[in-house]
């Protein structure tokens, strides 16, 4: 191809259509990766019960779980392998992390066959399956933070946290089971779903945040739903029960059926997420070819179409010509310019876009690094104080509060300063 200004324009398009491409397949694969978490978090659910129960509850439930979580499976290690036959559409911290949930996928088998001749204690089940579903949502963490169009951006980020949320709601179905169902109050179990409500408070808040519209209209919709004042009721009676004391093992069920039913409707909105973001993605995939075609059959045009003569050159030069009129489009037909005004509109058209995409980004991608900065600063604490998670974002927190300062700040100075926070 020609060096000329035309043809990097082009080029500059083909390669935003290759990238847009390249979001159509990340849309492809959070979607699988979404669906085979939901799959899991159904699959603890019913390993915990059948786990606590001493296998007499819940083993049919559980084994076709395991069946419909296996063909979900299938369909996340294609998505891996599309990616694997393009390593262009992903990068090194991608690749890493599917790694590292391909290990855990292999070892899914052997949990299973531990869970079925129970083996394993229920926490260990429940923690099992969390660190493999954690995995999972940070490929799509991933993806968000490696997209380059703002409304896909903000789409991803608005569906991490929703699916990160409806995770810590999966655990919390699960914590909670665990707890009615040994019909005592465990301050470690309490603690711990404690935790998690915040924790999904947090996540929900972001996800309001960077959702459109009409994610927010489903989202308070699904608030409004008798789902929401059931759990509520349950979870008083979980939180303010003195550790130690009697549960009523009766409501094992009822909990059970209300966390799921409140999954089951998170799932759905889920599903409208997911569907979103293929169609926006398919959506920018076609603008961005219709606009390379009429571009290039433009500028192809005037290019094979060259007018007589062209006096550019004796006008810039002209003594008796004023600079600003020199640097000014000519009326038309007075030079052959039209090409060349042609290519500084569509540069200066491309360059406004893809500033106010920056701009746009920027924003997104500052939440997510913010995220990142927490999220290790917990990690810091939890290894030098060897406390849980739960612990770690508290004292975070209470630095946070302590001192009148974003959390952001006082994580950054952890990371910076390991005895920033005190024991």
């Amino acid at each position: 191809m020609e060096l000329s200004v035309p043809n990097m324009l082009l080029a500059a398009k083909q390669c935003e259509i290759q990238e847009l491409k390249h979001l159509g397949v990340t849309a492809h694969l959070v979607g699988a990766v979404g669906h085979l978490v939901h799959a899991l978090q159904s699959e603890r659910g019913a390993s915990t019960i059948f786990l606590a129960s001493s296998g007499r509850r819940f083993e049919a439930t559980r084994e076709k779980l395991i069946e419909e979580s296996r063909s979900l499976e299938l369909r996340v290690r294609s998505s891996f392998e599309q990616q694997l036959a393009n390593p262009a559409f992903g990068s090194a911290r991608r690749f890493s992390l599917m790694a590292w949930v391909l290990l855990g996928l292999d070892s899914l088998a052997e949990l299973r066959e531990q869970i079925a001749h129970q083996r394993l204690s229920p926490e260990r089940a429940v923690a099992a399956f969390s660190r493999l579903i954690a995995g999972l949502v940070s490929v799509i963490f991933e993806a968000a933070d490696a997209a380059f169009d703002p409304s896909i951006s903000r789409a991803l980020v608005a569906l991490f946290n929703f699916i990160q949320g409806k995770e810590q709601t999966g655990q919390e179905r699960a914590v909670g089971a665990l707890s009615f169902a040994s019909g005592i109050c465990d301050r470690q179990h309490q603690q711990r779903l404690l935790h998690l409500i915040d924790a999904q408070e947090r996540c929900f808040k972001s996800f309001v945040d960077f959702a459109d519209e009409e994610g927010l209209r489903h989202w308070r919709a699904l608030q409004d739903t008798p789902v929401v004042a059931r759990l509520e009721r349950l979870r008083r009676i979980l939180g303010s029960t003195q550790p130690g004391a009697a549960l009523d093992v009766n409501l094992s069920d009822e909990w059970f059926e209300c966390c799921t039913e409140r999954l089951n409707q998170m799932w759905q909105l889920q599903i409208q997420l997911v569907e979103g973001l293929q169609k926006r993605s398919d959506i920018l995939i076609l603008e961005a070819e219709k606009d390379l075609q009429n571009s290039a059959g433009l500028l192809n045009h005037l290019m094979a179409r060259p007018p007589e003569c062209t006096r550019a050159v004796d006008r810039f030069f002209d003594p008796d010509a004023r600079i600003d009129a020199a640097l000014t489009a000519p009326p038309n037909g007075e030079i052959g310019t039209q090409l060349g005004h042609l290519t500084m509109e569509l540069l200066q058209v491309q360059s406004d876009r893809l500033a106010r995409m920056e701009n746009e980004l920027e924003s997104t991608r500052r939440a997510l690094n913010e995220r990142k900065i927490i999220e290790r600063a917990k990690g810091l604490l939890m290894a030098r104080l060897r406390v849980s998670e739960e612990a770690a974002y508290k004292l975070l927190r209470q630095t946070s509060m302590d001192q009148n300062r974003r959390m952001v700040d006082v994580a950054e100075a952890a990371l910076s300063l390991p005895d920033f926070i005190a024991p």
